[in-house]
C-alpha cells in the first residue's frame, strides 16, 4: 500500500486532502506575511554561497504559487548580477504552475542569463530531471522554450503563450490507495531567453541526466505537519540533500505551533498536536542518514536564535485592537490557522456550520492584537570533497 504525504497508509474513507482546497491556499498566501519571510530567509543563505561555473544552481522543493522562488531570485540577482543562474522548481499543480511561471517575466527581463525549469516529477525524480523508472523515462515530455524579447512586458506575453504545454504536461491522476495527486506523465519545461541562448549553451539542461548538483536548495513546508520523521527525512529530506554539490547549503523551513494561530486551533481541539517532528528530532535523524559513510554533512542554524522566526496576518491595528472585528478578518484569521495547522475538511465543515470557531478566533485576536506564526528552519550543508 502505498504511503500519504504525511507517511501514514490510506483508508477507505479517508477525508478531502486540505491542501487540494485552492480557495484556502490563495487566502492564506495573500492576508499573511508568511511568503515574503520566508523568502527573506532563504535568500540569506546566498551570503554563504560560492558560485563555480558555468552557473548558480537553485532547486525549489514545491514551487507553489512562485512567490518565494522568484524573490529569492530576485535576491540573487542583487548579489550575482552577472552569474548565469539556473532555477529548478517542482511543482505538480498546474495552477500553481501557472502562477508561478507569470511571476517569473520580470526575472528574465532583469537577469538575462536566467535559466528557469518547472517540472512536475517526485522529490526523487525532479532535482535530477528524470523519472526513476526506466519505462517511463521515454514517456518524459520534455519542452525547451527561448523566449522572445527583453522587456517584462514582452516576455510575460511569450509565457502566456505557454499555456498549451501546461495543459498537457501538468495533467494529474489520483493514486488508488491514498488519493494523492500524481503525474499523468513526467514532465520538464526550459525556459530561457532566446536572445542569450549562446551564452547558456553550456548552462540549459538538455534531455539527459542532470547531475551537476545545486548551490542552494529551497525546503519550505515540503511535507505535512503530521508526517513521521522517517518519511519526512527517508523520502524528502535526505533524497534532497545528496543533490547538494560540494558547500552547497539546503535551508529547512517548518512549522512550530508554538503561536497564538494554535490557541485558535485548541479552542476548538484541545488536544490537537499537529506538529510531530520539531527540527531537532530531524537534524539527528538526517544525520544518521547522511552520515553513515563518513560527515559528509553538517547542520548549522538550528539553535533558537538562529531558527527561530515569525509571520503575520495583515490587519490594520484598529482591525483586531477594538472590540468588533470585521468579517472578513474574522475569516482571514481562522483560515490561516486551520491552514497552518492543516485540519482536514470534514472538522472545519463542522466547525463552520456550528460558528464555533468564532467566539475562540475573536478572543485570541483581541488579546495578541493580531495573529502571528512561528516557524523554525536549520540549514544542511554539504562538506567539500576531500
Amino acid at each position: 500500500m502505498d504511503d500519504k504525504p504525511d507517511g501514514t497508509t490510506a483508508v477507505d474513507d479517508e477525508p478531502f486532502r486540505f491542501f487540494d482546497n485552492r480557495e484556502k491556499y490563495l487566502l492564506f498566501v495573500t492576508t499573511t506575511s508568511e511568503k515574503a519571510v520566508t523568502a527573506e530567509r532563504a535568500g540569506r543563505q546566498l551570503a554563504h554561497i560560492e558560485p563555480e561555473p558555468p552557473a548558480l544552481r537553485i532547486f525549489d522543493a514545491g514551487t507553489g504559487n512562485g512567490d518565494v522562488l522568484s524573490r529569492v531570485l530576485r535576491q540573487a540577482h542583487a548579489r550575482f548580477p552577472n552569474i548565469p543562474i539556473v532555477a529548478v522548481g517542482k511543482e505538480i499543480s498546474l495552477e500553481d504552475t501557472r502562477m508561478c511561471l507569470e511571476r517569473l517575466a520580470d526575472r528574465f527581463a532583469e537577469h538575462p542569463q536566467l535559466v528557469c525549469v518547472i517540472t512536475n516529477l517526485t522529490y526523487r525524480e525532479a532535482p535530477n530531471l528524470e523519472p526513476r523508472k526506466p519505462e517511463l523515462i521515454d514517456e518524459l515530455q520534455w519542452w525547451d522554450v527561448p523566449l522572445k524579447g527583453t522587456t517584462g512586458h514582452e516576455l510575460s506575453k511569450e509565457i502566456e503563450k505557454l499555456d498549451p504545454i501546461l495543459q498537457q504536461g501538468w495533467q494529474t491522476v489520483s493514486s488508488p490507495t491514498t488519493g494523492n495527486p500524481l503525474y499523468a506523465k513526467p514532465s520538464v519545461l526550459v525556459l530561457y531567453r532566446e536572445d542569450h541562448r549562446f551564452a547558456l549553451d553550456d548552462v540549459i539542461p538538455a534531455r539527459t541526466r542532470y547531475t551537476h548538483g545545486y548551490d542552494l536548495i529551497l525546503a519550505a513546508q515540503p511535507y505535512r505537519s503530521r508526517g513521521s520523521a522517517e518519511f519526512k527525512v527517508d523520502k524528502i529530506l535526505a533524497p534532497l540533500a545528496e543533490n547538494l554539490r560540494d558547500q552547497g547549503r539546503m535551508i529547512v523551513i517548518q512549522s512550530t505551533g508554538h503561536d497564538p494561530g494554535m490557541e485558535i486551533i485548541r479552542s476548538l481541539w484541545p488536544d490537537e498536536q499537529p506538529f510531530a517532528t520539531p527540527r531537532h528530532t530531524l537534524v539527528k535523524r538526517l544525520d544518521h542518514l547522511l552520515n553513515l559513510e563518513g560527515q559528509r554533512f553538517r547542520f548549522e542554524g538550528d539553535g533558537d536564535e538562529a531558527s527561530l522566526f515569525t509571520y503575520h496576518l495583515h490587519a490594520l491595528p484598529d482591525e483586531v485592537g477594538g472590540s468588533r472585528i470585521g468579517t472578513s478578518t474574522l475569516l482571514a484569521a481562522w483560515n490561516a490557522a486551520v491552514y497552518v495547522a492543516q485540519i482536514d475538511d470534514e472538522r472545519l465543515d463542522n466547525s463552520l456550520r456550528s460558528g464555533d470557531y468564532v467566539e475562540g478566533t475573536i478572543a485570541t485576536l483581541q488579546r495578541h492584537g493580531g495573529l502571528w506564526f512561528q516557524d523554525e528552519s536549520f540549514v544542511v550543508v554539504r562538506s567539500a570533497t576531500a
